[in-house]
């Protein structure tokens, strides 16, 4: 069993990030902006946010974080996505969620401008990667293209079983395997007998939100294992949707939670603001991004 090592391999991509954006600064005199906006006093969303920002420093973007009021309206939040849009020094913009109940995220984050829709959640986005014509996906399933790729696991010809069917995981990321020539079979949390479809997977992308929902007896040996979830037990533990201690001797590859899709996350979320402040400036990201990961 080898781990899918999210962490090492985000820190790899940081790194090609802060010299690729030195790089940037010193040809353009521009320096890449992300701007959150986030509502309330949720305490996940600002603990992830803080995350966002740290890291977003130590590269060396600018980071702007908009907290507004929980009270607020929508015609207001809606306004300030709108004053980002066209605020030429913002080259990235997300809305963390979750949003106080009284407001409409979907129609928040489809006003948000697709050049800079560094999480790739708008519609627009979404159909590009539909078409495989785009460099902007949502972030979790591009963080686990990668992961895969970088541990050379072959994608084309696969049997891909993918558990959960969320638009911000499970919908995209069977988009993108069947893009790449796998066999892709989504299935979710109420499918009946889910073992007989996890059975048949060379790689299984797990994310239900439901802790330890996938054992031994749902996998094939040496089976890759992708676990996207991440849960807290009564104990404080933070596992995922994958027994790991369970399954590890039956797999080939796994993910550990933590440490495996999360980092994996956080780091293509900064690599898409690369991207959009190159495009913005009508530059190719290759450019300036060594090709050389972990």
């Amino acid at each position: 069993m080898q781990r899918l090592d999210g962490k090492t391999l985000s820190q790899s991509i940081f790194a090609r990030l802060s010299q690729a954006t030195a790089a940037f600064r010193s040809q353009t005199g521009t320096q890449p902006k992300l701007t959150v906006i986030s509502v309330g006093e949720d305490p996940a969303s600002k603990v992830y946010v803080g995350q966002k920002q740290k890291r977003a420093l130590e590269i060396g973007y600018a980071f702007e974080w908009m907290l507004l009021p929980a009270d607020i309206s929508q015609e207001e939040l809606e306004r300030t996505i709108k004053v980002h849009n066209q605020d030429p020094q913002t080259h990235g913009l997300l809305l963390q969620l979750p949003l106080p109940d009284h407001l409409d995220p979907l129609s928040a984050m489809h006003l948000i401008d697709p050049e800079k829709d560094v999480d790739g959640f708008h519609p627009l986005t979404m159909g590009r990667v539909v078409e495989d014509n785009t460099d902007l996906y949502p972030c979790t399933p591009k963080g686990i293209v990668r992961l895969l790729e970088n541990a050379q696991i072959p994608l084309q010809g696969q049997n891909v079983v993918v558990v959960g069917r969320s638009q911000i995981v499970g919908l995209p990321i069977s988009i993108m395997l069947i893009n790449r020539g796998a066999t892709v079979t989504v299935c979710n949390s109420k499918t009946q007998d889910l073992g007989h479809y996890t059975r048949y997977a060379d790689i299984l992308i797990v994310a239900t939100g439901q802790a330890h929902l996938i054992g031994p007896d749902h996998l094939k040996e040496g089976a890759v294992v992708v676990d996207v979830g991440i849960n807290r037990l009564m104990s404080g533990k933070l596992v995922g949707d994958v027994d790991f201690e369970a399954v590890a001797h039956k797999v080939s590859y796994i993910t550990p939670v933590p440490g495996g899709v999360g980092p994996m996350t956080v780091a293509m979320l900064m690599e898409q603001t690369f991207t959009c402040a190159c495009q913005q400036q009508n530059l190719d990201p290759l450019t300036f991004l060594s090709q050389e990961e972990a």
